[in-house]
């Protein structure tokens, strides 16, 4: 079985060092030689876990490049695809994709895993959540330690976000670049059929079963607007 193997890091700094990127490819590398597979491509995100993995540029390489092949995607861990169960479940619906570290698992399987995954995180979520509280409440009644454990994590969480928010905006416009760049040879084929209406290559573009970055059917107007980003007129 041919596969297309896709790594994902948290932050800019994993990727330069590669923390993470070589024990990914160990497992990969590991679970090809037990199963037989053979890995024909390698795509890497530098990419937050909450960011859909049908929103990452890498990952739509990745899976448009397994389509294209008629390979598997396959990812190290489950949480290197998502860590969201509505996220796994739309994978599931797009390609067919394995996980190094439980290789036999099927689609079904790494639902379960992924919901059982996601419930233990809210439940960590809501322990965190109770603790802040209780710290909140100490400072009020004049704990000076709580009030200094609150302030640092304020001013923690302010520099977070100024640094974080400026390279949300860049990443956003990258993976919608990367996106658009992806499906410009489907969308200059139509048009070199004589498709000249967003209405007709909407249509031409579902019965190719090219979806939109979000995983959905096109309409005239997300033509519209993938084809203002690529350059591309319409009369």
């Amino acid at each position: 079985m041919q596969v297309v193997a896709y790594l994902r890091v948290s932050t800019e700094r994993q990727g330069e060092s590669g923390l993470g990127i070589e024990a990914q490819r160990d497992y990969i590398a590991q679970a090809a030689k037990s199963k037989g597979w053979e890995v024909i491509a390698e795509f890497t995100d530098t990419a937050s876990g909450t960011i859909a993995p049908t929103a990452r540029s890498e990952c739509i390489k990745a899976m448009n490049t397994a389509k294209e092949l008629g390979a598997v995607l396959v990812v190290a861990k489950l949480d290197r695809l998502s860590r969201d169960v509505e996220h796994i479940a739309a994978m599931v619906k797009r390609v067919p994709f394995k996980v190094a570290t439980m290789p036999d698992a099927d689609a079904f399987q790494l639902h379960i895993y992924a919901a059982l995954a996601q419930q233990e995180r809210e439940f960590i979520a809501g322990r965190t959540r109770d603790a802040l509280a209780s710290l909140k409440a100490r400072a009020d009644a004049g704990d000076e330690l709580a009030q200094a454990k609150i302030a640092r994590r304020d001013a923690g969480r302010k520099k977070a976000h100024e640094v974080g928010n400026s390279a949300a905006v860049a990443a956003v416009v990258a993976t919608a670049d990367a996106y658009a760049q992806s499906v410009a040879n489907h969308i200059k084929a139509a048009r070199f059929d004589g498709i000249v209406t967003l209405a007709g290559c909407a249509d031409y573009l579902n019965r190719h079963q090219v979806k939109t970055r979000r995983g959905f059917e096109f309409t005239p107007m997300t033509v519209k607007r993938l084809a203002e980003r690529l350059g591309i007129t319409f009369p």
